[in-house]
This record gives structure tokens, C-alpha cells and sequence, in this order.
């Protein structure tokens, strides 16, 4: 008993001096920041506040940098208190950057600056004159967009529609407002734009991604997505990940970060796991909103139900909570965690899919494709020579896209397109390619077939929308199937010397979880192929790869799963990055027939998830 109480002693200190070492040392694979809304740069007037909040933060977490935010919510921080805080954090050995929030009233259904008003106008430049002379480096958080609908804004925006006008709008602010006066007050300022995670609707609120990144000396990436059920939301976790890939496609190598907030976590897991996928996409600095709630106490609703369980968390290191503890200390528990292991880590890729500027239809697909073990890079440009692409609605904003695809499929290269944008493309000469159409008619289907393999159940019956082809030329990859009858989930097409795949959507994207493993498991096979690695299992369990050889597992299931890595890239082994162990490979061999290769000799290696944890592995 007591050789066991005291293992248990020493792996308590050891963990503890393991924060502690990182929270004097830092981190070794990014920086991490806090963001400092005005009303708690407001209350730094008082200096016992600002020490003794600093102290409960950096007792469990180190801080690299602090944005000190000058103006929200027509809160305007004075100048002395701005230059005490900065000295402040400055003496503590902290870059320190300035911030800005255009809001007249957050809690007024996020009510913004109105830029069709001069007043609103004139007030926005002063703001950011005010702040560049501060500060040399101003990042603005994920409100310089405009949702304002006065009879200004009415008048001005005439026979527009609302997005037309508003990106016009937001473009010109961002020139002549923020970036130009900023610049001419501190001609070595650099100004940062903040995008939010809800990409899809950018265009309808002005966020202009099209002309934003040009005029911005850098952008950052919202990643925080919560609780996807029960948010307004409703955002995919896959969505921190994709949305940080998108933002660093606008502008290579110039996403400074992610940045996660503490709100609407459901768990500390759920909460650790923004932190994670903001990671996974390597970016280089991690942004903590905010401040108080840094300093706030930990809340033991957060304790995930699978505390005892062996998840990437790890609870039984961090459990018990103690009074006087902190969501910094959340927030270091995470971090440490994943510290070494992204290191090991290379560039990320994935299976490329086009959303063209202000584009729309199908929201968010990609990240469900993503939380179906997908692994999705989404790109503000068409894609060419690619082996395979990955086309929702979105893509038919380009007014070339038929004859993109066309000359994809000439070159050899599969293009998988969804259902949405096979309807967009009915009248645009998409069927003189395949002759696959759209209906009006729905299918609620509650059994499915893939292949030559059996049919089995779907978790629910699933509605999906009836597409037709051409028997003989066309065949259907996966089938669903109710009360004796058939339709087809994915179809392919051949032309020239590729095909053309129809992915078809249930009406409720959330249904793509439903589907049995092997009509998941076919789905990822086709989309995968170019890839040379993909898993096999149930839903709700992501792969993100790298260009080392490295790959990424995470289960966002509330219970253990097991799945397999099938690779073709030939290996001898694979190696959990974490903890050093070889996983042994069943080898299938290559599918032959008259010196035809219907399938690649495969490598397969099984691997447990529990509940909302990731592993990371090398093909050696």
C-alpha cells in the first residue's frame, strides 16, 4: 500500500513540475497569447487587480504575448492606463500588441460600427489612429464586418443586394479607414484582420476575402467551435482545423494563429480539443480570449462524463479541481500535451476543395466530410492536377466550372461532386459530360450496400435526395435501399481517362454519421486513393495528414472506437509518435486478374480511440 501511495505521490509532482517547467520555459513548437478585452485593460487602472489576475495566470501557464485591447462596446481605455498596462506586462518579459473591437453593443445581437454613417466612420478611424499610436501591432478581433441595416445603409445600397454592397463597403473601409490612417500614425504598424469560423456567410456581412487579405499585414484564425448541437451555431469541431487550412490558403505563410475562447465548452476535453486542432494545422501562436476568464475558476460541470477513462485529456492527471484554480490551468494542461507531438509533425495536406470567393450553398459540408475521416484542405482556388477534388455547391459560383471539370477529367484527374452542385450545374452542360440528373424526389433509405458487399443498417432511416443516370453508363458505388427498392448514394461516371463521381447528400448533413461503416468505408476509399492512406470505421473520427509521413487520428465520439489506418505507401511498420511503439501491420496482398491490379497491396494497422482523444503515427 504504501509503495503504491507513493507512485501515485510521485507522479502527482511530476506532472505538476512538468506544468510548472512549461509555464517558466514556454512551449517549444508555438507561442501562446491572451487576449484582454477593454473592460478588463480598463480595470488594469487598478494595479493589485492587474497583479494579482497576472498571478493566477502565469502561476499555470506560460504567456508569450498579451493583446491589450483598446476599444469595445463604445468603451474607449485611456491612454495612461494603456501605457501602465503595457509596461506592466513588458516588465514580465511579454511582446505586447494592441487590439480593436468595432461594436457598438455585443449584447445587441452583435451590433457593429455602421461604415454607411460618416459619424461611425470617423469614429472607426479616430479608434485606430488612437491605437497604432500605442501599439506597433494591432490585431482586430472578428467584428470589422457590418450588420447594420439603417435607413443609411438601405439608401446606399440601392438595387444590391446586401453582400454586393457590403463587401464593396468593408473593402473600402479596411483601405481608407483602418489600414491607411493606422499607417500614417505609425508608419511600422502592422495591421491584423481576425476572421471568425462561419467562412460560408462571410460575403453577406462584408468580410471580403477576395480583396481583405491584400490590404491586411496579416490574417488570424478563429478556431473556437463549441458544442456543434446546442450552439447557434452549430459548427463541426472539423471546422477549427478547416477554417485555419482556408485562412492560411488566402495568404501563405501569413496566419499568425488560432484563437479559441473558453465559452460554450460542454467539457475541459471539448475545450482542449480547439486548442488541439488549431495545432494540428500548424499555426505558429495559439490566442487565449480572454483575459477574465483566464483568471476565472475552473467549473466542474466540465467534467466530462469518461473521467476515468484513458483519454488525451487526461483527467487523472488533472483531476481533483482545487479552489483558487484557474481556466489557465485548463488551458496548460492542454498544451503540454500536445507540445511534443507537434513538433514531430509536418505541412499538412489533404484532399483539396474549391470554395470560390463569396460563394455559398451546402454550408459547412466540408467540415462533415472532414468529421467522416476525410481529411479536407479548402482552397480559395480551383485546384488543377490534382488526382481527385472534392466539389460542393459552392463551386458553382465560377461561371467556368463545367469546363474546369471537363479539362480535369481530360487530364486523368477524378473530380468527386456532390449532389447540391450537380442541381446547380443541371442547365450548365454538366450531363454532356454524365448523364446523371436531379429530381424533386426524396428517399428515406434505412439500409445500404457498397460494392459487392452485403447490405446493412443504417443507424436511422436517412432521406436523401433521388438522382438519376443511365444504366450501363454509370454505376452506382453505394447504394441505399428501403422496401425493395434503390437509389444511389455515390455514383461514377467515366470520361476520357477518368471519372466523375456524384457524392450524394441527406438533407441532414448530420445523417453522413448515420451511415453504416461499409458505406463509410467506401466513400473514403475512392476520395482517399490519391492520398495513399485513409481509415476505416465509424463516423465522427478525423485524419489529418502531413508531409513527413506523419499522420493524425482523433475520435470526437462520447465512447472508444476502433478503426484501421490502411496505407498503400509501403512500410515496414508504424510508430505512435507519443509513445514510441511499433504496431504491427497485417499485409494484403495485391489484387490481380489477368495482369490487371484491381487493388494495391495495402498496409493495415488497428488503433483504439477513447472517448475524444487522438493518437499521432510515422510510416516508417
Amino acid at each position: 500500500m504504501k509503495k503504491l501511495l507513493s507512485i501515485i505521490i510521485a507522479a502527482v509532482i511530476s506532472m505538476t513540475t512538468f506544468h510548472q517547467v512549461r509555464a517558466q520555459e514556454g512551449y517549444k513548437n508555438f507561442k501562446v497569447s491572451i487576449y484582454v478585452r477593454a473592460m478588463e485593460v480598463q480595470k488594469m487602472k487598478d494595479s493589485k487587480w492587474m497583479e494579482s489576475s497576472w498571478k493566477k495566470i502565469s502561476s499555470d501557464l506560460h504567456v508569450d504575448k498579451i493583446y491589450l485591447e483598446t476599444h469595445r462596446d463604445e468603451l474607449l481605455v485611456d491612454a495612461e492606463t494603456i501605457e501602465k498596462a503595457k509596461a506592466f506586462f513588458k516588465s514580465k518579459g511579454l511582446q505586447v500588441a494592441g487590439g480593436i473591437t468595432f461594436t457598438i453593443s455585443e449584447m445587441d445581437n452583435f451590433r457593429t460600427f455602421c461604415y454607411s454613417d460618416p459619424v461611425y466612420r470617423k469614429k472607426a478611424q479616430e479608434i485606430v489612429e488612437y491605437t497604432a499610436a500605442h501599439f506597433d501591432e494591432i490585431i482586430l478581433d472578428d467584428f470589422f464586418f457590418t450588420n447594420c441595416k439603417c435607413k443609411l445603409c438601405v439608401e446606399a445600397k440601392g438595387d444590391r443586394s446586401w453582400s454586393e454592397y457590403r463587401l464593396g463597403l468593408m473593402t473600402d473601409a479596411a483601405k481608407n479607414l483602418i489600414v491607411g490612417p493606422a499607417k500614417k500614425v505609425n508608419p511600422s504598424v502592422k495591421v491584423v484582420i481576425k476572421y471568425p469560423n462561419w467562412y460560408d456567410h462571410f460575403q453577406e456581412c462584408g468580410f471580403n476575402l477576395e480583396t481583405e487579405p491584400a490590404i491586411f499585414d496579416g490574417v488570424y484564425t478563429g478556431t473556437e467551435t463549441r458544442d456543434a448541437e446546442n450552439s447557434d451555431q452549430h459548427l463541426q469541431p472539423y471546422n477549427g482545423y478547416l477554417a485555419s487550412r482556408f485562412f492560411e490558403n488566402l495568404k501563405p505563410g501569413m496566419n499568425g494563429g488560432g484563437w479559441v475562447d473558453t465559452y460554450g465548452s460542454p467539457t475541459f476535453d471539448r475545450y482542449g480539443e480547439q486548442l488541439w486542432l488549431t495545432i494540428f494545422a500548424k499555426l505558429p501562436e495559439i490566442t487565449l480570449f480572454e483575459y477574465g476568464a483566464m483568471a476565472g475558476p475552473l467549473r466542474k460541470e466540465m467534467i466530462a462524463p469518461w473521467k476515468d477513462e484513458k483519454t488525451s485529456f487526461r483527467y487523472s492527471d488533472f483531476l481533483p479541481l482545487k479552489d483558487g484554480q484557474t481556466m489557465s490551468l485548463a488551458a496548460a494542461h492542454s498544451l503540454t500535451l500536445i507540445d511534443d507531438l507537434a513538433g514531430k509533425l509536418g505541412k499538412p495536406y489533404g484532399i483539396k476543395s474549391y470554395k470560390p470567393f463569396h460563394s455559398e450553398g451546402e454550408d459547412f459540408l466540408q467540415d462533415f466530410f472532414g468529421m467522416i475521416g476525410i481529411p479536407v484542405d479548402l482552397v480559395p482556388e480551383f485546384p488543377s492536377g490534382e488526382q481527385i477534388m472534392l466539389l460542393t455547391q459552392q463551386a458553382a459560383k465560377d461561371p467556368q466550372i463545367v469546363q474546369k471539370i471537363e479539362k480535369q477529367l481530360r487530364d486523368g484527374k477524378d473530380v468527386v461532386i456532390t449532389s447540391g452542385l450537380l442541381d446547380a450545374l443541371q442547365t450548365r452542360g454538366i450531363r454532356n459530360i454524365v448523364n446523371f440528373g436531379t429530381t424533386t424526389r426524396k428517399s428515406l433509405c434505412d439500409e445500404f450496400k457498397a460494392g459487392w458487399s452485403p447490405k446493412t443498417r443504417a443507424a436511422h432511416p436517412i432521406l436523401i435526395p433521388q438522382v438519376t443516370y443511365m444504366t450501363n453508363d454509370s454505376w452506382e458505388e453505394v447504394s441505399g435501399m428501403s422496401n425493395g427498392l434503390g437509389w444511389p448514394l455515390m455514383l461514377r461516371g467515366k470520361y476520357a481517362d477518368a471519372n466523375l463521381y456524384v457524392l450524394v447528400i441527406p438533407d441532414n448533413f448530420n445523417d453522413l454519421y448515420s451511415l453504416p461503416v461499409a458505406a463509410l468505408n467506401r466513400i473514403r476509399e475512392i476520395i482517399c486513393k490519391p492520398a495513399g492512406i485513409r481509415i476505416t470505421g465509424p463516423a465522427e473520427v478525423s485524419l489529418f495528414l502531413y508531409d513527413n509521413r506523419t499522420f493524425i487520428t482523433e475520435s470526437f465520439n462520447d465512447k472508444p472506437v476502433e478503426i484501421e489506418a490502411v496505407t498503400t505507401k509501403k512500410c515496414s511498420f508504424i510508430t505512435d509518435l507519443v509513445s514510441g511503439e511499433k504496431l504491427p501491420l497485417t499485409v494484403v496482398p495485391a489484387v490481380t486478374f489477368m495482369g490487371r491490379v484491381f487493388a494495391p497491396e495495402m498496409y493495415k494497422v488497428k488503433i483504439t480511440l477513447a472517448e475524444h482523444s487522438f493518437k499521432g503515427f510515422r510510416i516508417e
